[in-house]
């Protein structure tokens, strides 16, 4: 068994994939057969998204944690969700594009919905105007989904509910990070939202590219709905 561990150099190789700009089916394919060992790569990757994410959601949640309806986009095998239970939410809905995942979701028992949903492809499977937190960590980056699916993570988001995101901020994803930020300027402009907390975090995850070393920077961003409409 322990010859068959995997290395950071195993990891590194399918990180360094899953970043490639390919098409959507494409992509759901490559997590399709990634999922068995997604959880095992990504402890290996010191990836820490999913913690900070939800110690940025905890700290400014305003309300029952115990009645807040959570929508977790991008819900992979559940990893975001899971923390947030243990920090007192436990109503969970759940967004995927990959079978594989959404079955690895399943078996947590933490959902009470799970829908399957190519992002930016396809509308979000959700009514508007139910969801007292919608949290996307990982998705939010180049090659994987656009920029646009926020303005439908918005339209599910309650008024005075929270949206939270997060995106690397390493060179490669430098435009993605601008083009994100760009469009959450324009929409607290619009007083659509408003921003709760952006923190820059630059132990993210283990580097991959060969021109880095070390951590590559990351960014949390926390935004709240408005409570009234505005035209």
């Amino acid at each position: 068994m322990g010859d068959n561990k995997r290395t950071f150099t195993d990891v590194k190789n399918v990180i360094l994939s899953a970043h490639e700009d390919s098409g959507p089916r494409d992509k759901v394919s490559f997590y399709n057969k990634w999922a068995e060992q997604y959880e095992e790569d990504v402890a290996l990757l010191d990836y820490r998204a999913p913690g900070l994410a939800t110690e940025c959601i905890a700290s400014h949640f305003q309300g029952d944690k115990g009645s807040a309806k959570v929508l977790d986009v991008a819900c992979g095998t559940g990893l975001v969700s899971l923390k947030l239970k243990d920090r007192g939410f436990q109503c969970f809905s759940g967004v995927d594009g990959s079978d594989a995942m959404l079955e690895l979701s399943r078996r947590t028992g933490l959902y009470q919905d799970l829908w399957q949903c190519l992002l930016g492809l396809e509308p979000l499977p959700v009514q508007p105007d139910t969801y007292d937190v919608i949290v996307i960590v990982g998705a939010l980056s180049v090659g994987q989904v656009p920029v646009s699916v926020i303005e439908e993570l918005w339209f599910a988001t309650k008024p005075g509910g929270y949206i939270c995101m997060t995106t690397r901020a390493n060179v490669d994803n430098l435009q993605y990070k601008a083009d994100l930020e760009l469009l959450l300027e324009e929409m607290t402009r619009d007083r659509r939202l408003s921003r709760v907390s952006v923190t820059e975090v630059q132990d993210w995850e283990r580097a991959v590219q060969d021109h880095e070393t070390g951590y590559i920077p990351g960014v949390v961003y926390l935004y709240r709905k408005a409570l009234a409409k505005h035209n």
